[in-house]
């Protein structure tokens, strides 16, 4: 795989399948900017094209996740912002959604790691993940209504797929801060560890010890069976398990599982 891509306040460390993606913008508590969203967006692509690939874990230096957007810095440029704000006619994401959807497209499972702040943006960053481990001290916010918007980075599809809608409608609409505890209960996070990383590191343990063509299919079909119908997964269904029975990894899964050894797997088939 080609060099990883050079970015200015995110960092990429890809070994034994695992890339570390960190938010590195720590004097400012990873406030976003958008060279940061186009960091996201360039190391998410990146990553998308390495088939050895097994999961991603995304998290922030120093004393928070991520803060939230850098009005002060980002507003200086308002021509840049106009532009930011336009979609793509090819994926239907502008800059600042796919900064958070890009994740959703990787074929390997997404964890965050969360501590300190968990602030709008970083907040639907977050929820971009396929998989949340937070401090229990950690501090999360839609607060995005502090300022009298809305969650617009792919946050409002994000939280309506994890919690009731009067839940979704309550973080927008008050800007309440919650815990990472008070955020389990709600159903935002997975789980919570006083060492998220290792938490996460925990759960690519057994991410890793089965078919990454498998994990991959399974994370297409849960995505996707967000948005169909019940006739249009179970076709999807059909379609994914067929073509798994007949790749190298399902052999060797199946292979280890008779012969009750650990398997090794190749590299993902597409």
């Amino acid at each position: 795989m080609s060099a990883s891509p050079a970015t200015t306040y995110v960092s990429c460390t890809v070994e034994d399948g695992i890339a570390r993606v960190v938010l590195d913008r720590p004097d400012k508590l990873n406030a976003l900017t958008l060279d940061t969203l186009e960091d996201l967006i360039r190391v998410a692509r990146w990553l998308r094209h390495d088939r050895s690939l097994r999961a991603v874990i995304l998290s922030g230096a120093g004393d928070s996740f991520c803060a939230g957007l850098d009005f002060g810095t980002v507003l200086k440029k308002p021509g840049r912002v106009a532009r930011a704000l336009v979609p793509s006619p090819f994926r239907g994401t502008n800059t600042f959604q796919e900064a958070c959807w890009a994740w959703r497209r990787l074929p390997v499972p997404v964890i965050a790691a969360v501590h300190g702040h968990c602030y709008g943006g970083g907040l639907q960053i977050a929820l971009a993940a396929d998989f949340r481990f937070t401090t229990p001290d950690a501090r999360w916010s839609v607060l995005e209504g502090k300022w009298g918007l809305i969650p617009d980075m792919s946050g409002v599809r994000s939280i309506s797929e994890l919690v009731g809608l009067d839940v979704a409608k309550r973080l927008a609409m008050t800007a309440e801060i919650v815990s990472g505890k008070e955020a389990l209960d709600l159903g935002l996070v997975t789980g919570v560890d006083a060492d998220p990383v290792a938490a996460a590191e925990s759960l690519v343990a057994e991410i890793k010890a089965k078919s990454p063509d498998a994990v991959a299919a399974a994370k297409r079909l849960f995505d996707g069976a967000q948005t169909s119908s019940a006739r249009r997964t179970f076709a999807r269904e059909r379609i994914e398990q067929v073509v798994l029975l007949a790749t190298r990894n399902t052999r060797i899964a199946r292979e280890s599982a008779f012969a009750k050894i650990a398997p090794t797997f190749g590299p993902r088939s597409h």
